[in-house]
């Protein structure tokens, strides 16, 4: 959870000054007397009773000596006067920043819990960016603009930017909450091989026997439910040097697509640059890293010399296809799920009943 608890926020502030010159009438003091007394100048005592000078650590210790009130409590105040200045400059800038935080899916974040609710559109804003874990509009900017990404749009959709952006975000902060050894190549090349010979079982098992299998290898593994408007099947990224995070979105709610997606964002690690993000679900922007990613999930799912014999023999019944399955030793709707990629089957066909449906928990898929 990104939401800032606890906050005080008074929408008013009393500048120092105000009190010096409660202080002098009391006394009957003039300001004169009190800055020779300070052995300061009477101008600069002027330009702190009118807010023009603020009191410096120096000037604290001296009003201490000569008007008996701590230090600290004219620090005090002189800090919180300077801060609600500042809120009030930032509020007036998160004002004119509205059709920013527009963009966002807002509404969804606040449902899930991430943020909370705000009627003003400068507090959004500021919400928005505390979210995001940024100071401004143009850090969050930046940010995004030195993201380098390798993508591939999808046929019949394409993924809106903010809430692209939003549903990656989502992603670092569930990674935040998951603590795994530094990135071990060959213990995640084993973590895999246990992982596809577990996919023909229950899927919510499988998929946190997977989380813990790529924790203990050193890969962040999450599941985030796609923000409206996004269309990935799943990200592969380097939070670190050594720390990867793959992000899948099990948006398509079938266990062929969400093994193949999981696999496909592992070959990204295994193989590609620790620069990019990598992301997965679109299909008229095919990157060579892309096809890479695709065809080493493809033979490391089903070897390539068992899925030639296979398709030597098309008899693709129920029974067939299961029985293949079987002997690979994973899930049925792996096997449909490739047949209909390589254009075999219509994706509309009687075998996707061999494929296990997913559904959402609220956040959490099972």
């Amino acid at each position: 959870m990104s939401t800032i608890a606890n906050q005080y926020r008074p929408d008013y502030a009393v500048p120092p000054g105000w009190l010096l010159a409660e202080r002098l009438e009391i006394w009957d003091m003039s300001q004169a007397e009190f800055a020779r007394r300070c052995g300061r100048s009477p101008k600069l005592i002027s330009q702190i009773i009118a807010g023009e000078a603020p009191i410096e650590p120096a000037t604290a210790l001296q009003f201490e000596k000569v008007s008996g009130l701590d230090a600290t409590v004219w620090l005090g105040i002189e800090s919180a006067f300077q801060l609600h200045r500042v809120r009030e400059m930032e509020r007036q800038r998160n004002a004119e920043r509205a059709e920013w935080a527009k963009q966002f899916p807002i509404a969804e974040l606040v449902r899930r819990g991430y943020i909370r609710s705000s009627e003003s559109w400068e507090e959004k804003v500021s919400i928005l960016l505390a979210f995001f874990g940024v100071a401004s509009v143009e850090a969050w900017q930046q940010k995004q603009s030195s993201i380098s990404v390798a993508y591939r749009h999808s046929t019949a959709f394409s993924s809106n930017e903010a809430a692209l952006a939003t549903w990656l975000r989502l992603g670092e902060i569930s990674a935040k909450e998951v603590e795994c050894s530094d990135y071990n190549e060959s213990s995640f090349r084993y973590a895999l091989k246990t992982i596809r010979g577990m996919t023909a079982a229950q899927t919510r098992i499988t998929v946190s026997e997977a989380t813990s299998l790529c924790q203990e290898s050193g890969v962040v593994l999450v599941i985030v439910k796609p923000m409206p408007g996004t269309a990935l099947s799943g990200i592969a990224r380097w939070l670190t040097p050594r720390r990867p995070l793959i992000q899948l979105s099990a948006r398509h709610l079938s266990d062929d697509q969400l093994w193949f997606s999981f696999f496909h964002e592992a070959a990204h690690i295994l193989l590609h640059s620790k620069k990019d993000i990598f992301l997965h679900g679109q299909k008229d922007k095919i990157t060579i890293c892309d096809q890479e990613a695709d065809q080493w999930a493809s033979d490391f799912l089903i070897p390539r010399s068992d899925w030639e014999e296979f398709l030597g023999t098309p008899n693709y019944s129920n029974s067939n296809v299961t029985t293949f399955a079987e002997r690979q030793g994973i899930a049925p709707g792996i096997v449909v799920g490739r047949l209909q990629h390589e254009n075999v089957l219509p994706w509309k066909s009687p075998l996707n009943g061999l494929k296990k449906k997913l559904r959402w928990s609220g956040a959490k898929q099972e």
